[in-house]
């Protein structure tokens, strides 16, 4: 088993508000209109969207490794900006992870804009091999999933405002 864990730091011009208010309140609307390609829906499965909820993002045949991911929200703290959660089932779970939790820290940035620090924990199963180029594209495709809702934010500035 490999524990292991990575970090992505984001530079915005979309002030935290409204990232927080896209990303984690309206995620469940947001996401499957914004990238159709990738994502074709998310269901709340559990709860209201607080601490214990549990969703399911489903994926379109474009994901080649897995179908659906579901996540339980583990700490929403609307005062400091910051959102965590865990995969629970799907994904990578039970092929090659153990457990993935991700943390997400949205933050003014001095002049304007904000800083949003994603943090990844994870631990693989026995025998799963540490896979940096993996690690690679798993933040690419994290990076690219934000600059698209950047750019909406972007293009529509009297939203989640």
């Amino acid at each position: 088993m490999v524990a292991g864990s990575y970090s992505l730091e984001i530079e915005s011009p979309v002030e935290v508000k409204r990232l927080w208010n896209a990303t984690v309140k309206d995620s469940h609307n947001l996401l499957p209109k914004q990238v159709p390609g990738i994502i074709s829906g998310i269901t709340l499965l559990q709860g209201d969207g607080g601490v214990g909820s549990i969703r399911q993002i489903n994926f379109t045949a474009a994901n080649k490794d897995f179908s659906y991911v579901k996540e339980k929200v583990d700490l929403v703290d609307e005062a400091n900006m910051v959102y965590s959660f865990s995969h629970v089932e799907g994904g990578v779970i039970g092929t090659q992870a153990a457990s993935i939790s991700y943390t997400i820290k949205f933050a003014p940035k001095a002049g304007g804009g904000s800083i949003t620090t994603t943090t990844c924990n994870f631990d693989s199963l026995p025998g799963v091999p540490h896979d940096e180029a993996k690690l690679e594209e798993i933040k690419a495709q994290s990076i690219g999933l934000f600059k698209m809702v950047e750019q909406y934010l972007i293009a529509n500035p009297t939203l989640y405002c």
